[in-house]
Formats: C-alpha cells, structure tokens, sequence
C-alpha cells in the first residue's frame, strides 16, 4: 500500500506515549520496567500539554494501518540574541522507526517534515541527540557534532559550599 505519514493530534497520545517508550527501551535496555512505567505517564502529561500549546508537533508513520515510526520536535524560547532575535529554537527527539520497517527512510522523511515545521515557524537553530543507529540519517541531513555545549548531570557529585 505505500507508506503515509500524518501529523499526529491529541486522538494519537497513546500511540506517541507507546513510541516513545518502545525508543527509550531500545536506547536504556538495562533499566527496571519500573522506570518506563513512570516516564510512560510523565509523557503523556508533556504530550497533552505541549500538543494543546503548540510547542511540540509530532508526524506518525502507517503502512495501511500499521504503525511504522514517528518523531517529534519541541519549540522553545531562549533569550534573545544577534544570531537569533526571536531567541526560539527547536529540538527534535522520539525518532523512532519500528524494527520491521527500518531501512525505508521513514527517519529520514519524518525528520524532513520536522525540520519543515521549524522553517515555518521562522526557526534555524535545530539541535538534537543522536544514538549510534540515528546518527547516519541526521549527518545525511545536514546535522553536525557541536561539542560547544556542556550540560551537567543530576548525578555529577557537585555540592554547592555551605
């Protein structure tokens, strides 16, 4: 039949929610289902805000009615500056193609349509973490290592001075 993709709307929550913890049980094969239990219902809390708001767009991907893959890209605002005035910005995550349908460039199409959606909305800094597997579709793309930023982890050790 081909494959079709969609936006997906507030109608699609258990099927992001379902998605987005089958990828993060691929990427954590080692954690306590007991963890995906609680991330399942944090997600859906993020996704029926941030569907409502606006500020997350997600595409699905059917063969007939088989889900096939999905992704996600979340806007956000930063302070503004001479590089991006408006100071939005967007990060693309949950990119996820079912095992069975890999190797059909539904990655690739749906990260398209994602990167569509942020030039719609006048955005040019899209950023984004990529597994060793995902990393390909993004270079293809035109996405690049930065190894500018720095982040800190809530297990790092530091303790603030008394």
């Amino acid at each position: 039949m081909g494959l079709q993709f969609r936006k997906a709307a507030a109608d699609d929550l258990e099927m992001l929610v379902t998605s987005r913890i089958e990828m993060l049980k691929a990427a954590n094969p080692t954690l306590p289902d007991a963890d995906f239990v609680k991330a399942a219902e944090s997600c859906r809390i993020y996704y029926l805000k941030s569907l409502e708001e606006d500020i997350h767009i997600a595409y699905l991907a059917f063969d007939g009615d088989v889900f096939a893959g999905c992704g996600g890209v979340s806007f956000y605002q930063v302070l503004p500056n001479c590089k991006n005035p408006s100071g939005m910005n967007a990060y693309i995550m949950n990119i996820y193609t079912v095992p069975g349908f890999r190797g059909q460039g539904i990655a690739t199409k749906i990260v398209d349509l994602l990167v569509k959606e942020a030039l719609l909305r006048g955005i040019h800094e899209i950023s984004l973490k990529a597994t060793d597997m995902g990393r390909p579709v993004y270079e293809r793309y035109g996405f690049q290592k930065d190894e500018a930023a720095m982040k800190r982890l809530a297990d790092s050790g530091f303790r603030f001075k008394d």
